[in-house]
């Protein structure tokens, strides 16, 4: 049995090669994306048992996901795979010039889409979950549909031996004409809770760290992400803020999911959480640097260099596309070991 299990949707995800415009492009990528596998994906780059569970469509794009997790390193023997329903689909448009990153999903009737109750109750999914240390969320998967909102419902209100982890991951074009109060209901069943401050204003109607904290008064973990600024963590030992390092950003897609998997990773392996905080954000950090959705982390005695800096050198500590400075010095160049 894997340490810890994500759930959710993975698409297959096309984009120009190359960097060039959507519209201008003559040749484009294939490659998987979704929020729970990027998540399972970092998790197990930094050696924890990690199982990624979903369904996927009985075609390519389907197979294609589940060899390259499993190639990864990500235990995939509880995907269900869809005699009917395809894999979900997303078209990635890269920043160019002016224009930000965006993306188009193809999603509506996924194989995933069709999850409900009965998928996380039948065997042996039910006995791995209710065993895992963590298991790991998002608000995307409540939106798919009405029996993935039950399935989110339903999994988050039954016993479990280890901790419910849950990221809000707001898509507002997944939301028309759905109640986003769902949002509350789930993350206040679940232990640990991550949410960006710019989401809470659009999910919760706030920015304000003591309304959402009142919104939120179950999780004894909420983690409030404030974009290039710093990390906040509110548990009942009390109040810690990190702030975020330095970085050269590439693209931002991915950077989230990055921060979740570096934060869990520290916690799970026994660091307090003002370091948990810093392996979220070096972990996002390496990420934004890169066009992918995941960056790789320096070695690991680079991670423990930087996760034992003072205050100071911490917050002069950047990352670009060449490696990792501290006060204006490198301390480590990409491709090293």
């Amino acid at each position: 049995m894997s340490e810890v299990i994500c759930l959710g949707e993975t698409m297959a995800m096309v984009t120009p090669a190359n960097g060039a415009p959507l519209r201008q492009a003559e040749q484009m990528a294939l490659a998987m994306g979704g929020a729970e596998s990027n998540v399972a994906l970092g998790l197990a780059a930094m050696g924890v048992s990690t199982s990624w569970v979903s369904r996927v469509g009985a075609d390519d794009f389907g197979a294609r996901i589940i060899t390259e997790l499993r190639d990864s390193g990500v235990d995939t023997s509880l995907v269900a795979v869809d005699p009917a329903r395809p894999t979900g689909l997303y078209i990635k448009a890269p920043a160019h010039g002016q224009s930000p990153a965006k993306v188009v999903y193809y999603r509506a009737g996924s194989a995933a889409s069709a999850m409900d109750p009965e998928f996380i109750h039948a065997e042996p999914l039910a006995s791995a979950l209710r065993q895992a240390k963590l298991i790991h969320l998002s608000g995307i998967t409540a939106a798919l549909s009405d029996s993935c909102a039950q399935m989110m419902l339903s999994l988050a209100s039954t016993p479990r031996r280890g901790t419910l982890c849950f990221d809000v991951n707001w898509r507002a074009s997944l939301w028309p004409g759905r109640d986003p109060a769902l949002l509350l209901q789930l993350a206040n069943h679940a232990d640990a809770v991550m949410v960006g401050l710019d989401e809470a204003e659009m999910a919760f109607g706030t920015s304000d760290e003591q309304q959402i904290r009142a919104l939120l008064p179950e999780p004894s973990v909420l983690v409030l992400k404030n974009e290039s600024t710093s990390a906040i963590a509110l548990t009942g030992d009390g109040r810690f803020e990190v702030p975020s390092l330095k970085v050269d950003v590439v693209e931002p897609v991915g950077a989230g999911d990055s921060f979740a998997a570096g934060f869990l990773s520290g916690l799970l392996s026994g660091l307090g959480v003002p370091q948990a905080l810093r392996r979220g954000h070096l972990a996002a950090a390496c990420t934004l640097t890169v066009r992918s959705d995941r960056g790789d982390l320096p070695p690991k005695h680079v991670i423990e260099q930087l996760l034992e800096l003072n205050e100071q050198q911490w917050s002069n500590t950047a990352v670009d596309t060449d490696g990792i400075t501290v006060q204006g010095e490198p301390i480590y160049r990409k491709g090293e070991s």
